[in-house]
């Protein structure tokens, strides 16, 4: 168990800024998802908590401990990564024990210890089958259960789930939530998937050409994003950000128009959900469809406002041809608005 505290941590290769003044305290046993598009230093984040990259600036500590100058072994922490990197000649059973050999743990407790991480991702029908004999979802629960074994203070993972298909990221995903309630150890978790971070995160670090944008609860970051980017990023579909002009409290753009919004005239960014606009007989916005998607639960609806594609989510019965009239109400209230240069929110 412990707390990891970066303070100010920087990170650079010559000119180029990779990790900017991360400043953050990481209580035990949470799970902190970095979260972020390729290229915005969330990888570099975690390379340098293990010690796999040196910090330029800063301190890392762990439970109050400084561990800059230590090496990655020595900082007890485990990493799983992108790729399983598992060891093609030995079998699953001795992949799993292979960190407690590597650590010289007494022998007498290797089996039980490999048999309960086994058992945790559920692998011990294949505990004589070598990497070549198992998919890419038993591979990843491999390299999970040699994590777990080493009974780390932190663990730190590297986009586990990108190599899955998307059935087996979701039955994944679930299997990596019931075990970080089962461990109760403080975890990192790195992805550009913001699915995983909604559903995974304690709290989520939104990170974009390495300077942190936003840390929250997930349902802090979705309701309210601290400005355009973070709109943009979180949600499936993102947030709709539509640039136009407020005037006296009416927002306006091509197709779209609201009122009895709160904000200095001139140009703006107004952003909505999908979800919180509603097709009806007329609205705010009114623009022939663009193109529409059957969900399943529902019917996504795009049309093109203020230069913008823009999404509303119909109920699943509602149907429509490409370049019919439609339109959607948009009320004031479900609006964020942002501003048009830096897209800090108003």
């Amino acid at each position: 168990m412990a707390e990891v505290q970066l303070r100010n941590i920087s990170k650079r290769w010559g000119d180029f800024v990779g990790v900017a003044n991360f400043d953050l305290t990481i209580p035990d046993r949470e799970f902190l998802v970095l979260l972020g598009p390729s290229g915005c230093g969330k990888t570099t984040t975690m390379r340098m908590i293990a010690g796999l990259e040196d910090a330029t600036e800063g301190d890392i500590l762990v439970d109050g401990k400084r561990v800059n100058g230590l090496e990655p072994k020595d900082r007890d922490v485990a990493m799983v990564f992108q790729s399983y990197a598992l060891y093609p000649n030995m079998n699953v059973y001795e992949n799993i024990r292979f960190p407690l050999k590597v650590r010289r743990i007494p022998e007498a407790e290797h089996d039980e210890r490999v048999r309960r991480a086994s058992a945790m991702v559920e692998l011990d029908d294949f505990l004589h089958r070598r990497p070549a004999e198992l998919s890419g979802g038993q591979r990843q629960r491999v390299a999970l259960a040699r994590a777990i074994v080493r009974q780390p203070n932190v663990f730190l993972m590297d986009e586990p789930l990108s190599n899955l298909d998307a059935k087996l990221r979701v039955s994944t995903r679930a299997q990596i939530k019931n075990l970080s309630h089962e461990l109760q150890v403080t975890t990192i978790y790195v992805t550009h998937d913001q699915i995983e971070a909604m559903t995974l995160a304690d709290r989520v670090v939104v990170m974009n050409k390495g300077v942190v944008q936003q840390v929250g609860t997930p349902t802090d970051i979705y309701d309210r994003p601290a400005n355009a980017f973070v709109a943009g990023f979180i949600g499936s579909p993102a947030m709709n950000l539509i640039e136009g002009t407020l005037s006296g409290g009416v927002f306006s753009a091509k197709n779209i128009q609201v009122a009895g919004l709160t904000g200095p005239d001139g140009p703006v960014t107004l952003g909505f959900r999908a979800e919180d606009a509603q097709p009806a007989g007329e609205g705010e916005v009114s623009a022939p469809v663009y193109s529409l998607e059957l969900l399943g639960d529902a019917t996504m609806v795009t049309v093109k406002a203020g230069g913008a594609l823009v999404s509303v989510k119909a109920p699943k019965d509602f149907r429509a041809e490409i370049g019919d009239p439609f339109a959607a109400s948009v009320p004031a209230g479900i609006c964020h608005l942002f501003d048009a240069t830096s897209g800090e929110r108003i």
